[in-house]
């Protein structure tokens, strides 16, 4: 496999910094993405995060055989989000400081385990632990793959992140549809998808191998910044506006992705493998619009794609709780597409406001993604249990318009788009 040559600018993590010359830099923005690489760790992350999909596409069959209510529910997505979201920034500020090729398929093999304690768990207890593990191994992949599709990208960030979210977001999607295919064999089958946790492990470790050379006898160099970046004030503010529009994203899309199979059955008497089949709509589009956003913040500018995605879905989600069972179909597209689109967008822009602590920013944000759909789930599936699904639903409609703080965001240098 050949080596893709990158710049300084690339390579903004201390980790991995390499000194290059003027002419290496333009030499690297020539060379472009290392392709391959970028179709394995975007795999890799479509392995991922079908595995984790799989734990909310079977709450239906858990609930039923534990008789479970919707506070329990959201406390099994709250256990292996949190996990998650506890551990990938330190996973990130540790890799900052000395990476770990092998990691990736070493943090992989949590998952695998994970999900064969969950296929013959028969406590509620046992459930929890084994999606914490599944957790855990999703806190040790996202930092590091997401600092390789950097390395990969070859200049081109936001179309590198937008592929390697692209895997993400269609893993996330497959999920209801496998869970479909299970229904009828229940809570064992489970142990049948620990067969693509060990072929991820598989990629992994060849990922790994191309890796460790990239970083080998590479010492870490201080980051000049541009003149018209963004002093450490402006810097912190956008940080936290970036947080906050990730939580107004991630907390609506978390409500579909946990409740939205029993809100279908609920309103309109669906089965429980029609409501996944409508679920994989929406999580379908939602993968799409992860990859669209990337590749239009490289040309027209993150902040414009934020400011679009964020509260352009805010017209259809207000319009969602109110629609019958077609309409709700095509809406959930639309807003799949649109509210998905920022993805890309707000991971970039945050890595290019501190591109010294490359792998803890990823962290951050992998983690805040995460942490706030698992809490998110588990509030919402209490304040479910005291009113409805249907005002849960009413409620979240109103997030996107968090969007607006987008206005706080600074203007970055043409360099750093």
């Amino acid at each position: 496999m050949n080596k893709p040559v990158v710049s300084e600018e690339a390579l903004g993590e201390p980790v991995l910094v390499p000194e290059l010359t003027a002419a290496q830099a333009a030499k690297a923005a020539v060379a472009g993405p290392a392709y391959v690489v970028l179709a394995g760790i975007s795999f890799s992350h479509f392995l991922n995060d079908t595995m984790q999909s799989l734990i909310a596409s079977v709450y239906p069959i858990l609930k039923d055989n534990y008789a479970l209510d919707f506070a329990q529910i959201g406390m099994i997505t709250l256990a292996f989000q949190f996990t998650a979201s506890l551990l990938q920034p330190l996973v990130g500020h540790f890799t900052d400081k000395k990476a770990q090729p092998f990691s990736l398929a070493i943090g992989m093999g949590f998952t695998f385990f994970g999900l064969l304690l969950l296929s013959v768990a028969h406590t509620y207890g046992i459930i929890l632990i084994a999606a914490s593990l599944v957790g855990l191994g999703s806190a040790v992949f996202h930092p590091e793959s997401s600092r390789i599709a950097r390395l990969a990208s070859g200049g081109r960030y936001g179309f590198a992140q937008s592929v390697f979210q692209l895997g993400g977001s269609f893993g996330t999607s497959m999920g209801p549809v496998l869970a479909a295919l299970m229904v009828p064999f229940g809570q064992p089958s489970i142990a049948w998808f620990s067969s693509i946790a060990f072929l991820a492990i598989v990629i992994l470790w060849r990922i790994g191998a191309w890796y460790k050379p990239q970083i080998a006898g590479k010492k870490a160099v201080s980051i000049e910044r541009h003149p018209d970046h963004p002093d450490q004030r402006r810097v912190m503010t956008a940080l936290v506006v970036l947080v906050a529009l990730l939580f107004s994203k991630q907390l609506y899309v978390s409500s579909l992705s946990s409740y939205y199979i029993f809100y279908l059955i609920d309103r309109f008497g669906v089965s429980t493998q029609a409501a996944q089949l409508y679920l994989f709509i929406f999580l379908a589009a939602n993968a799409a619009g992860a990859f669209i956003g990337g590749p239009l913040g490289d040309r027209f500018g993150r902040k414009y794609v934020i400011w679009f995605s964020i509260l352009g879905a805010l017209p259809f989600t207000l319009a969602l709780p109110y629609a019958g069972l077609l309409a709700s179909a095509v809406l959930t597209v639309v807003i799949g597409l649109i509210i998905s689109s920022a993805t890309s967008a707000i991971i970039v822009f945050a890595q290019e406001l501190m591109p010294h602590r490359f792998g803890m920013i990823s962290g951050v944000f992998f983690g805040v993604a995460f942490g706030i759909g698992g809490l998110g789930a588990a509030v919402l599936g209490k304040l479910a249990d005291h009113t409805s699904i249907a005002f849960v639903y009413q409620l979240c409609a109103f997030l996107p318009a968090i969007g607006l703080l987008a206005v706080f965001l600074p203007k970055m240098p043409k360099t750093a788009r």
